[in-house]
C-alpha cells in the first residue's frame, strides 16, 4: 500500500512540476531559469560549460561548478547507492536503464538523453552533471535538500556507468 501511495504522490508531484516551476519564476523565487539567465549575463570569457538538454535547450553551468572534481570514487558501493537514488528520483523520466524512456517521459512530452550513448554526456564534466542534478532544470526537480552531496556524486557515477556498460557490451 505504501508503494502505491508513494508512486501516486510522485506522479502528482512530477505532473505539477512545470506549474510549480512557473509559479516560482513569477513569484521571483530563485529558480534554475534565473540562475541560467544570471550565468548568461556573464561575459563570454567567464562563460561556463554548456550541457545540451533536449527538452529545454542548453543549460549554462557556472564555471566553478563545471570544474568541480568528483570526490567519490566509482566503487561498487558508490554505484549501488547511485543506482538506488537514481531509481527513486530519476528513472521515472530517464528510464531504469538510462535510455531516456521513463514512464513519465511520454505523458509529460519530455525529451531526455539516452545515457547509454557515450556521446550523450561526453562533453559534460562530472561537476556539470552534479550541478544539473543538484539544481534541476525545467521539469526536472532539484535534488538540493533531498539528497546529500555524496548521494548526488554517486548518482553522477551511476549515470556515467550506463555508457560504460553499453561500450563494454559492444566489445564482447
Amino acid at each position: 500500500m505504501l508503494g502505491r501511495k508513494f508512486l501516486l504522490a510522485t506522479l502528482l508531484l512530477f505532473a505539477a512540476s512545470p506549474f510549480i516551476h512557473r509559479a516560482l519564476a513569477k513569484s521571483g523565487a530563485a529558480s534554475t531559469d534565473s540562475l541560467q539567465s544570471q550565468s548568461q549575463k556573464k561575459s563570454a570569457s567567464s562563460a561556463g560549460q554548456t550541457v545540451p538538454v533536449p527538452s529545454s535547450g542548453p543549460i549554462v553551468i557556472p564555471p566553478d561548478a563545471a570544474k568541480m572534481p568528483n570526490p567519490e570514487k566509482r566503487t561498487a558501493k558508490s554505484l549501488a547507492n547511485g543506482k538506488q537514488r537514481y531509481n527513486i528520483d530519476c528513472a521515472m523520466c530517464h528510464g531504469t536503464d538510462g535510455d531516456g524512456e521513463g514512464f513519465l517521459t511520454k505523458s509529460m512530452k519530455l525529451s531526455t538523453p539516452d545515457f547509454r550513448d557515450p556521446a550523450a554526456l561526453k562533453s559534460a564534466t562530472d561537476g556539470a552533471l552534479f550541478w544539473v542534478i543538484q539544481h534541476g532544470e525545467g521539469p526536472m526537480l532539484s535534488e538540493k535538500g533531498r539528497a546529500s552531496d555524496k548521494d548526488i556524486w554517486d548518482m553522477v557515477n551511476y549515470v556515467r556507468s550506463f555508457a560504460e556498460r553499453k561500450t563494454a557490451a559492444k566489445s564482447k
